[in-house]
């Protein structure tokens, strides 16, 4: 594995680059994907230790403030940016509302912007964020922005647009008061690919669930997770269908999980000594925004396209939830119809990124619990996939304990 030192951000170009201050930074997944676009990292803000020394390594002499609720200002830069925490929308979570105690730290955001005017606003969430409490977190957001006087635009993508073999649905916002946001995120659209763009002998699910929910993806890995239901943060599984028994059920390394993100091999290396098990790693990865969504968006910040207005259409008052896509500006709201693929990136096939022999079989007690859940659901599960389980669940039994 390359040592993490060698993946660091490179130095600015000669000429000035617009700048961004990141909030909520993660592990830089926005940072990186907007860099990659011709963006400069001016300041960072992130409270969890082992994520700070990911972007210590990666993002040299970036300040790194500690915690967004003692930062006293902005600085002046083009873009700032805020992946808040997803813990309180999350299915995976309390689902406790966008003013629970940890996705309600979005709210200062809003107190560092009536200090500062950026020329770009990004704002990035989990899809859930539409539908839960009838949308409450969306029109609290877009309240904010309009008191503020900012106009602005979001849309529902699917990170496989990208090219990475992982689905993963996130909101991303746009809001400004200088420039049209419905040129950054709506001029793309590619459309989804039909079922074969993808190879049909693999496919991802979640291990964790298995009674209400599966997660199903064919050549992809459902959303990685920075939790589950059971609280783990761990990757999902994936199903090899042609794989001798025992090796059919196993879930992937860090490795393929940071590409899956879209970041270098090696970038998460900083936190190792805080996880047992990688389990620290794999928390940040799930959290993470996927590198190649920021990259785009990036591009599109730089050069804003052409929006057709032929697209939208106008929502009524009381709006039962929030579309996939929208627009909006003083109290108008308005939907658009546009797909979560704004580009068709080369894919790479699951089986490209997974590598099997660094790949775990997935033990006997994690089968042993999502068999059961199987045979308890009213799921409709594939019949291959029902034998490929029990198989592997007498596999793991068979072999010796501790192994």
């Amino acid at each position: 594995m390359p040592d993490s030192t060698d993946q660091a951000i490179p130095d600015a170009p000669a000429e000035p680059a617009p700048t961004v201050a990141g909030l909520f930074a993660g592990i830089g997944g926005l940072e990186l994907g907007l860099h990659r676009a011709g963006f400069n990292t001016a300041a960072l803000c992130e409270i969890w230790e082992p994520a700070r020394e990911v972007l210590t390594a990666h993002f040299p002499g970036i300040p790194i403030s500690e915690d967004v609720r003692t930062l006293p200002h902005l600085p002046a830069v083009d873009v700032v940016t805020a992946g808040f925490p997803c813990t309180d929308l999350s299915q995976a979570g309390r689902t406790a509302g966008i003013h629970g105690a940890q996705s309600g730290l979005v709210n200062q955001l809003f107190r560092l912007l009536a200090d500062t005017e950026p020329r770009w606003v990004v704002i990035e969430n989990i899809r859930n964020m539409l539908v839960l409490d009838q949308g409450q977190a969306m029109t609290y957001l877009i309240g904010q922005l309009e008191q503020l006087g900012y106009q602005w635009a979001y849309r529902l993508v699917d990170s496989r647009f990208t090219g990475v073999p992982q689905r993963r649905q996130r909101v991303i916002m746009v809001a400004s008061k200088q420039a049209d946001p419905r040129g950054v995120l709506f001029a793309d659209d590619a459309k989804e690919p039909a079922e074969d763009w993808f190879a049909d002998d693999v496919f991802g699910f979640y291990w964790t669930e298995g009674l209400r929910g599966l997660g199903w993806a064919r050549d992809a890995l459902p959303t990685l997770k920075g939790g589950s239901t059971i609280g783990i943060p761990s990757p999902p599984a994936l199903w090899v269908r042609d794989a001798p028994i025992g090796r059919a059920i196993v879930t992937p390394g860090i490795r393929a999980g940071e590409l899956l993100q879209g970041f270098p091999e090696g970038w998460t290396l900083p936190a190792a000594a805080h996880g047992r098990r990688n389990g620290t790693r794999w928390k940040l990865i799930g959290n993470a925004v996927t590198v190649g969504v920021a990259e785009w968006l990036g591009g599109r910040l730089l050069e804003p396209g052409t929006f057709d207005l032929n697209r939208s259409m106008a929502l009524p008052p009381g709006h039962p939830r929030w579309p996939l896509a929208a627009w909006g500006k003083q109290g108008e709201r308005w939907q658009v119809e546009i797909s979560m693929w704004p580009l068709r990136r080369p894919y790479q096939h699951l089986l490209d990124v997974v590598d099997l022999d660094e790949a775990t079989p997935l033990s006997r007690r994690a089968s042993e619990g999502f068999f059961s859940r199987m045979e308890q659901s009213s799921l409709r599960f594939d019949d291959g996939f029902r034998i490929a389980m029990k198989e592997h669940v007498r596999a793991m039994q068979a072999q010796p304990p501790g192994l």
